[in-house]
């Protein structure tokens, strides 16, 4: 009798070893949609965070140099020296620059390959610079534009 029943046992565990396909039709059908949704959300995920890193250097990043340049220099570079001079000193003063004031010595870039716009006196910071990326659409003067007087969102 124990000898029927080991083998019985034995029937309905091979019996239930695999999914039958309707089982993986579901499986892959959810996982499809689980993808689906995760794709389309991806451009608001990855562009949020470039968003932030923009933030972060234009209230945040970009102070430390250009204060350092400042106090060393006595004011803000020009518009017209632009951030080039926190890497190379203006030929006007080169013996009071202590550069360079970026670590890397290069100017860096936003997250969609543009240059920094940088202007002193600034045109929104009346009595600062303002420095300002021109956005996802790389036209400056857009609503897209994310710079040191932006409001976080």
């Amino acid at each position: 009798m124990p000898t029927t029943r080991l083998l019985a046992s034995q029937v309905i565990r091979t019996a239930r070893r695999g999914f039958t396909l309707l089982e993986i039709m579901i499986a892959l059908a959810i996982l499809g949609l689980l993808v689906g949704l995760a794709v389309t959300n991806l451009d608001t995920i990855f562009g949020g965070a470039q968003v932030k890193t923009v933030q972060i250097f234009v209230n945040e990043s970009i102070k430390l140099p250009l204060t350092s340049y400042r106090i060393h220099m006595g004011d803000y570079p020009s518009t017209a020296e632009g951030l080039r001079a926190l890497i190379t000193p203006p030929a006007s003063k080169a013996d009071q620059w202590h550069g360079p004031y970026l670590a890397d010595g290069k100017l860096p870039k936003d997250p969609w390959g543009e240059e920094y716009v940088y202007r002193y006196p600034g045109v929104k910071n009346k009595t600062s610079y303002d420095i300002f990326s021109k956005g996802p659409d790389k036209t400056e003067g857009t609503p897209d534009d994310i710079g040191n007087w932006s409001e976080e969102k």
